[in-house]
């Protein structure tokens, strides 16, 4: 049962950081890339979509890493599980700080009420992403070394 436990954890994990990865560094920089209308529009269309699903995957990858670490404590590898779920809370807690409340401001903008600023607001949405990427990154990383 642990080891189902141990891949379900990690794949989920894994799929999360393919995905937040995708959105920093290939679907951000081609939304760059488009005239202003449509770089914005696909923002604010990322920030609907993504922004329903990922609370239920950042929240369902901590409680998975959480209960993986409660399950193998005592055994080896399971610091490295604390310290990836660890880490899960931070992107949690960044998210919550950082970047929802942007994302709940870009998703509901159009080119005809969003404010001077978006493309700023946006970039700094983008730096906080970067971190939390980063940071998910690591996370997986500590569970898949916590497998070996």
């Amino acid at each position: 049962m642990l080891d189902a436990l141990q891949v379900a954890t990690t794949v989920l994990v894994g799929l999360m950081v393919g995905v937040e990865f995708s959105v920093a560094f290939v679907m951000n920089p081609i939304f760059n890339s488009l005239p202003e209308d449509a770089d914005q529009q696909a923002r604010s269309k990322g920030g609907r979509m993504l922004g329903a699903l990922m609370p239920f995957w950042y929240i369902g990858s901590l409680v998975l890493a959480a209960i993986w670490a409660v399950a193998a404590w005592g055994v080896a590898g399971t610091g490295l599980v604390v310290t990836a779920a660890g880490l899960l809370i931070l992107s949690v807690v960044m998210s919550i700080l950082l970047l929802v409340p942007i994302n709940n401001q870009g998703k509901k903008w159009t080119p005809e009420n969003r404010p001077a600023d978006w493309k700023q607001q946006m970039n700094r949405w983008d730096r906080y992403h970067y971190g939390r990427v980063a940071v998910i990154i690591v996370a997986f990383t500590l569970l898949v070394v916590a497998l070996v």
